[in-house]
C-alpha cells in the first residue's frame, strides 16, 4: 500500500532526466504545479523551447541530482535510470522512473484538474492503463463547474473561520448540496448521497 500525498512544488527545484515526448508530458504536469524545472538530456525535442524550463544538453553525470528536491527520469535507458535511482536513494531524494516501478520511490497517479479540484487515480504502478481509463471515466462526471463550486465553498469556509467557528463542527452536506444545485450540476448519485436521511417509523 502506498501513502497518498499532494506535494507543494511551487518554486522548488525539480530535475527531469530525458528530453523526449514522455519527459515533455511530465514537465507540463510539473509546471502546472509551479515547479522550478530543469531538463537534462543529450537530445531534447524542440517542444521544450517554448516552456519556462532550464535546458541542459548533455548526458547525466553523478552528482546531478544533489541540488534538487524531486527527480523524474524518462530516459528509456535502464542502466541510467538505475544509477539515478541509486544516487537518489543514497541522498534521500524522491525519484520516479517513467514506466519502471522497480526504480521508483514514488509513483504518479493519473490525474485531471477542475480549478483547485484535482482528481487522481492510482494502481500503485500495477496498471497505468487502468488508472488512465478510470480517470477518463471520472472526467465525464466531474465537469468544469466544480471549479466554481470549490470557490464558493472556500468562501464559506473562510467566513466560518472569520466568525470563530471551527469547520470541523460544520455539517457540510447540505451546504455542498445547495452549491451543487445552484450550479445546476446533474449528478443524481452524488446529490442522492448528500440528501438527508428521512426518519422511519
Amino acid at each position: 500500500m502506498q501513502f497518498p500525498v499532494n506535494l507543494n512544488l511551487v518554486g522548488r527545484p525539480v530535475l527531469v532526466v530525458g528530453g523526449g515526448r514522455i519527459a515533455f508530458r511530465k514537465v507540463q504536469q510539473l509546471l502546472a504545479a509551479g515547479g522550478d524545472i530543469t531538463v537534462l538530456a543529450p537530445q531534447i525535442i524542440d517542444d521544450f523551447k517554448d516552456l519556462p524550463v532550464t535546458l541542459v544538453h548533455r548526458e547525466y553525470a553523478t552528482g546531478d541530482v544533489a541540488k534538487f528536491r524531486l527527480i523524474i527520469t524518462a530516459t528509456g535507458n535502464t542502466p541510467v535510470d538505475q544509477a539515478i535511482f541509486d544516487e537518489c536513494e543514497e541522498l534521500g531524494i524522491w525519484v520516479n522512473s517513467a514506466d519502471d516501478p522497480e526504480r521508483c520511490s514514488f509513483t504518479l497517479p493519473a490525474a485531471f484538474r477542475r480549478g483547485p479540484v484535482m482528481i487522481t487515480v492510482s494502481t500503485g504502478g500495477a496498471s497505468p492503463a487502468l488508472a488512465s481509463f478510470l480517470r477518463s471515466e471520472l472526467e465525464q462526471l466531474v465537469g468544469p463547474e466544480f471549479a466554481d463550486i470549490a470557490g464558493t465553498l472556500a468562501a464559506q469556509r473562510a467566513q466560518f473561520h472569520a466568525n470563530g467557528i471551527s469547520t470541523e463542527d460544520v455539517d457540510w452536506k447540505p451546504i455542498i448540496r445547495e452549491a451543487l444545485q445552484e450550479a445546476a450540476v446533474e449528478c443524481p448519485h452524488l446529490l442522492q448521497s448528500l440528501s438527508p436521511v428521512e426518519a422511519t417509523a
